[in-house]
C-alpha cells in the first residue's frame, strides 16, 4: 500500500514522500528529516494521550494543516516555527513527507510566531507561556507592552502571567500536573515568602480547596480578619461577569451586589499593573 505523504486524501497522497515539492497556495511537502526543532519553542510538555489521538487522525486522514518553517543553516533544512505536535505525530505515524509553508523569520520572530500559534490554539500552559514572555523580555529586550501587542494579550495580563515564575518549584510542580489550577497559584502569589506559599500548597491541596476558598486562606495566612458574616451563594450570573471582566483586564475583579446597585473591586499586585489598568480604563 503506498504511503500517504500528510495531505490527506486528495493530491498528496499521491506523491511519493521524502521530496521537496511545491503544492498550491505556496505549500511544500518536505521529508520529516529534514525540518528540525525551533530551539525557542514554548511548549515544554506534550500529553502523551493528546499526541496518540493526533497520531491517529494523522495516520486517517494526513496532516491536514501546513506546518509553519523557516529555512535552517544548511541548504534544503528548515527550523520548525509552528506545528510541533503535528510533526511528532506525523513521524509516529510513519509519514515519509509533511506540509509546510515557509517563511523568513529572524530568532526573535519564530519566538514570537510559536507564541502566538500555541496561544491561539490554547497549546500552552501558563508557566510555558510565563517562560515565553521571559525570553522575549530578556533576551529581546521588549517591554511588557510591547510583548502583549505582539501575542494580542492585555499588558496587565502578561504581567501577572510572568509573575507565575516567581513561585517557588513545588507550586510550579503542582501547576504543571494540573494538582491546582492557575487561579490557585495567582492567590498563593499573595503570601509573603516561598515557604508560605509551599505550606499553603499543602493545604490546599489536602483539602481540595477551590480558589475562592484558596483566596481566603492567603487572606487569613496573610492577617487580614475574615468577614464575620456568612457570605451568600455565588450567583451564577454575577459569577460569570466576575469571569469576563478578570479575561479582559487581566486581573482578579470581585462583583458585590446590594440593595441599590453594589461594588466593582478591581484588584492589583503592583505600581506597573496599576498603571496598565488606569490606561486601559481611561483609554489613555
Amino acid at each position: 500500500m503506498p504511503q500517504k505523504s500528510g495531505l490527506g486524501r486528495g493530491l498528496g497522497a499521491l506523491i511519493p514522500g521524502g521530496e521537496n515539492i511545491l503544492m498550491e497556495n505556496g505549500v511544500m511537502l518536505v521529508s520529516v528529516d529534514l525540518v528540525f526543532p525551533n530551539p525557542r519553542q514554548p511548549r515544554s510538555m506534550m500529553h502523551p494521550e493528546e499526541l496518540q489521538d493526533l497520531t491517529a487522525s494523522i495516520r486517517e486522514h494526513g496532516v491536514l494543516q501546513p506546518l509553519i518553517v523557516t529555512p535552517g543553516d544548511m541548504q534544503g533544512r528548515y527550523i520548525l516555527i509552528a506545528g510541533e505536535r503535528r510533526l511528532q505525530a506525523a513521524r509516529l505515524a510513519g509519514l515519509a513527507s509533511v506540509p509546510v509553508l515557509v517563511r523568513q523569520a529572524t530568532d526573535q520572530q519564530r519566538l514570537e510566531l510559536a507564541i502566538i500559534e500555541n496561544v491561539q490554539r490554547s497549546d500552552l500552559s501558563a508557566l510555558e507561556q510565563a517562560e515565553a514572555y521571559r525570553q522575549l523580555a530578556e533576551d529581546f529586550d521588549l517591554s511588557h507592552e510591547d510583548i502583549a501587542a505582539r501575542v494580542g494579550k492585555s499588558r496587565v495580563a502578561v504581567t501577572n502571567t510572568l509573575r507565575l515564575l516567581k513561585l517557588p518549584d513545588a507550586v510550579k510542580n503542582a501547576l504543571i500536573e494540573g494538582r491546582i489550577s492557575e487561579g490557585h497559584a495567582r492567590a498563593l502569589l499573595a503570601l509573603p515568602s516561598p515557604q508560605a506559599q509551599a505550606a499553603a500548597l499543602h493545604t490546599v491541596i489536602t483539602q481540595e480547596m477551590n480558589v475562592r476558598q484558596t483566596e481566603e486562606l492567603v487572606r487569613k495566612l496573610s492577617g487580614e480578619k475574615p468577614s464575620r458574616k456568612p457570605k451568600p451563594a455565588a450567583v451564577p450570573e454575577v459569577v460569570e461577569l466576575e469571569e469576563r471582566l478578570r479575561t479582559s483586564l487581566g486581573t482578579k475583579v470581585t462583583l458585590r451586589s446590594g440593595r441599590k446597585g453594589g461594588t466593582l473591586t478591581i484588584h492589583y499586585y503592583s505600581d506597573e499593573e496599576l498603571n496598565a489598568l488606569m490606561g486601559r480604563l481611561l483609554k489613555e
